[in-house]
Parts: structure tokens; C-alpha cells; sequence
């Protein structure tokens, strides 16, 4: 267990990095808004097309654990969903309520610190994480929001989930990644290690950027944010777990990855919806700041778990 939080406090101190520099204003909220620009349409995207582009379809889709991470969330989501319509929340805030219990920082947080910590066979599994998170979970929370304002399901919904997918970078350069593997494409050298110098910058970018970000959360309404920190940190790894480990036997490496994935703290885009739709902005703001303190512990003890 000390060792596995001495591998993960690098990740978390660079986190604090980025909050310092923002809490003491030598980084804006300007910049940092800019710095998650390039970590997220270049960085980042960089990345996942290098790692993508080694892989085939084969290596990502794996169907019990597709299952499996979709049941053990799904649960948690209903669950979520449910403790707020007792409280008598609207579908809207139900809705973003539920998407901080189960969206983790897969992307800026999970894949820096997961493919290190796990090794290079963990691509794999986070990649399917992510996607799911963002086909199925990321869509969800549109329909339910613009629905329910509108009172109806329309085309002009799904018309705003299919854009909003095909305008995601990450989704974009794992397919475009994929696409390459699948067609045997060689990548030049000079365009290989540009892919992979500009991929670097992702770690350090990512972490940094979510600590700077962080510096402009607010812990109003402390109760609900952790128990949505709860939510998201306990109930929603165990979930995944009991349905990888019982329900949909998966591969106990695989299994061990999307327990960590699960475990992750609430992402940063869940606030960015919140505030798009104007759905608890600070509510989710909370919940992101002290699900993210709180997992420096958490995170490396269900690692050390897995890893175990």
C-alpha cells in the first residue's frame, strides 16, 4: 500500500502543482482554460492515437467487460438517479447528480497515471472505460437534460449527441488510431515521433491543468458533494468490481484496470455540461474538488488492491 502511494503521489502532486499556481493567481483562469485546450485537442489526442494506432479492435473490444463496466455503472447511476428524485430533484439535476457518481477523470487523470502504474497492457481496457464514458454515459446526460426541457425525445436531440461525439477529439483519434491499425498504414518516422513528443506533453499538461482548474471550485453544499464523492470513490468501483468479479467473469488484469478506472475521481467535463446547461454548477464543483482531494488516498488503496 506505501509503495503504491508513493508511485501515485507524483500524479497528485503535480495536481497540487497546477492548484497552487492557480490559487495564488500566478496562473489565470484564462490560461488555465487554454493549457486544457492544448492538453485536450493536441496532447491528449496525440496520445491516444499513438496508443490506439499499436492496437486493434480486437485488443479494446472485449464484451464481458464492456458488460460488466456498463452494469456496475448503470447501477451506481440508478442509484444516484434515485436518492435524488427521493430529495425531489428535477430530471435535470437528477441527471447531473448521477453523471458525478459514475464519470470519473479517465482521460486527464486515468490514462497518464493508469498506463504507468499498470503497465503498457492497460491501454486496452482504459480505452473501452473512456468510450464508454463518453458514447453511452456522455450521451445519456444530453438526452435527459435537452428531453426534459423540451418535454419530448426529438431528432434534434440526437442530432446534438451525434455532432457532440463526432466533434470529441478523444473519440475521433482513437478511431482514427484504430482505423490506421485495422488498414496497416505505416506511420512515417518523422510523423511517429511528432505523435509522440507532442503525446508527452499529456501527462504533465493534464495534471497540471486539472489542479489549476480546481482553484476556481467552490466546497459549497459540502453534505451533497460527498456524498456524491462518496458515490463516485466507493460505491462506484465496488459496483464495477462485484460485476466483473461475479456477474461477467472478465480477465482479472482487465477486471483490476476498470476497478481503477471506476475509482477515479468525478471529471472535470461533468462541470463543463453543468454550466452549459446551467444544471448545479456548483453543486458538481464541490463534488469534483473533494472527490479529487480525497482520492490521493483512495485511488492508491483500491490500486494497491488490484494490483495485488
Amino acid at each position: 500500500m506505501w509503495e503504491i502511494f508513493l508511485q501515485t503521489l507524483p500524479f497528485f502532486a503535480l495536481i497540487g502543482l497546477g492548484y497552487g499556481a492557480g490559487r495564488t493567481g500566478f496562473f489565470s483562469p484564462e490560461a488555465t482554460a487554454y493549457l486544457t485546450k492544448f492538453v485536450f485537442y493536441f496532447a491528449l489526442s496525440a496520445m491516444l492515437f499513438r496508443f490506439s494506432s499499436n492496437l486493434s479492435l480486437g485488443d479494446i473490444l472485449d464484451w464481458p467487460f464492456l458488460w460488466a463496466y456498463l452494469w456496475g455503472t448503470g447501477f451506481i447511476y440508478l442509484v444516484a438517479t434515485g436518492i435524488a428524485f427521493l430529495r425531489r430533484l428535477s430530471v435535470e439535476e437528477a441527471a447531473v447528480e448521477a453523471q458525478c457518481a459514475v464519470i470519473g477523470n479517465v482521460g486527464f487523470l486515468g490514462i497518464p497515471m493508469l498506463v504507468l502504474l499498470l503497465g503498457e497492457a492497460a491501454i486496452g481496457p482504459v480505452m473501452l472505460v473512456l468510450a464508454a464514458d463518453l458514447i453511452v454515459f456522455g450521451s445519456l446526460i444530453v438526452i435527459l437534460i435537452t428531453g426534459s426541457r423540451d418535454g419530448r425525445m426529438s431528432l434534434g436531440i440526437l442530432k446534438t449527441v451525434g455532432l457532440g461525439l463526432l466533434q470529441n477529439p478523444m473519440i475521433v483519434s482513437i478511431t482514427l488510431g484504430l482505423t490506421v491499425s485495422a488498414l496497416a498504414v505505416p506511420i512515417p518516422a518523422p510523423v511517429n515521433s511528432f505523435v509522440e513528443i507532442l503525446g508527452a506533453a499529456a501527462t504533465p499538461g493534464a495534471l497540471f491543468a486539472i489542479g489549476a482548474s480546481l482553484a476556481t471550485k467552490s466546497a459549497e453544499r459540502v453534505a451533497i458533494a460527498g456524498w456524491l464523492s462518496f458515490a463516485k470513490l466507493v460505491l462506484h468501483p465496488a459496483a464495477v468490481a462485484f460485476a466483473a468479479l461475479v456477474m461477467f467473469p472478465v480477465e482479472p488484469y482487465a477486471a483490476g484496470v476498470m476497478i481503477a478506472c471506476a475509482a477515479l475521481p468525478v471529471a472535470g467535463n461533468v462541470f463543463i455540461l453543468a454550466q452549459h446547461y446551467g444544471v448545479a454548477p456548483h453543486r458538481v464543483s464541490a463534488a469534483i474538488l473533494i472527490s479529487t482531494a480525497a482520492s490521493v488516498l483512495t485511488v492508491s488503496i483500491v490500486i494497491a488492491l488490484v494490483a495485488a
